[in-house]
């Protein structure tokens, strides 16, 4: 028999305004750690949008106020409510609203949606671990776009997703190539959820993960040179990354860049150009940029 579900609380509110629903929604994932809350933010049959936070434990009420107010303003904030759960599966819950989202020949779902993706299409399921990783954040949706792109010129055969999250974009390299790929986080619950993500996905056996901090791990130089290289992490870290990562190109790679803001996406192509990159294609989706870059050496 299985065992009754514990109580899980939400915390919920509706935006009219998109941009400030993204933002709620960024601040919130950036905050809470992954494992134990689900974020959603999705639009609503009303126009308006819907942001709702599964959280394992009571939440501080007062410090996700604060952290909505910050984002949005103390107006949004004030429709923010507050509720218990019975017996209900979070992060089931959490994902049954979210629409399947489109990327060039990819498509990121939930498990709800399975039978809905079309033949032609290449499905990501993804059912643990909302922040970054699924397909519904613009960066997310911006590197599997240059992905399709670059896939449809080149087969990488050596393939790496640095910071992999709940490994959206190994999964969507390792489907599209039928081919291996490594994923690393600096996560170790990350990692855990990838490789669930990995096996649920049936490229379990095509997608090594591993925790490692940077390229610091024997993987990186026993796999390399690497002909692609996914890094959806946020900007500073990305600048940091640029010697490490140049050092483990092969010639003529492709490089896939994310996690930057629109005005931050200059200083992080200034620093990959200095190693040897050239900019080829800038996606800018909901205040988000993703690159692509090529090595010249």
């Amino acid at each position: 028999m299985t065992a009754a579900l514990p109580a899980t609380h939400r915390a919920n509110i509706a935006i009219g305004d998109e941009a400030a629903a993204r933002r709620v929604f960024d601040a919130l994932t950036e905050f809470f750690f992954e494992g134990e809350t689900a974020i959603a933010a999705f639009a609503r049959p009303d126009g308006r949008w819907e942001v709702t936070a599964h959280f394992a434990d009571s939440p501080d009420q007062a410090l996700v106020r604060m952290l909505v107010k910050n984002a949005a303003g103390e107006a949004v904030a004030s429709g923010l409510s507050f509720d218990t759960l019975e017996a209900t599966d979070w992060v089931k819950a959490s994902l049954e609203d979210l629409v399947p989202v489109p990327a060039g020949r990819f498509v990121v779902h939930g498990r709800h949606d399975r039978a809905r993706i079309a033949p032609n299409r290449l499905g990501i399921e993804i059912e643990a671990a909302l922040a970054f990783g699924t397909g519904h954040h613009g960066t997310t949706r911006g590197c599997l776009t240059l992905l399709d792109h670059v896939l449809k010129a080149h087969r990488p055969r050596r393939v790496l997703d640095l910071g992999t999250g709940t490994g959206v974009l190994a999964i969507a390299a390792a489907k599209a190539r039928h081919g291996r790929a490594l994923a690393s986080d600096i996560d170790p619950p990350s990692v855990e959820v990838a490789r669930d993500n990995f096996r649920l996905n049936g490229v379990g056996n095509l997608v090594r993960a591993i925790r490692a901090t940077g390229f610091s791990a024997p993987d990186f130089a026993s796999r390399g040179p690497f002909d692609l290289v996914l890094a959806n992490i946020l900007a500073n870290p990305l600048r940091q990354l640029a010697s490490p990562m140049a050092r483990h190109l092969a010639p003529s790679a492709s490089v896939i860049l994310s996690g930057l803001l629109n005005h931050q996406a200059g200083a992080v192509i200034a620093a990959y150009r200095a190693r040897g990159l050239v900019p080829v294609r800038h996606l800018k989706i909901e205040g988000w940029s993703s690159l692509l870059l090529r090595a010249t050496g």
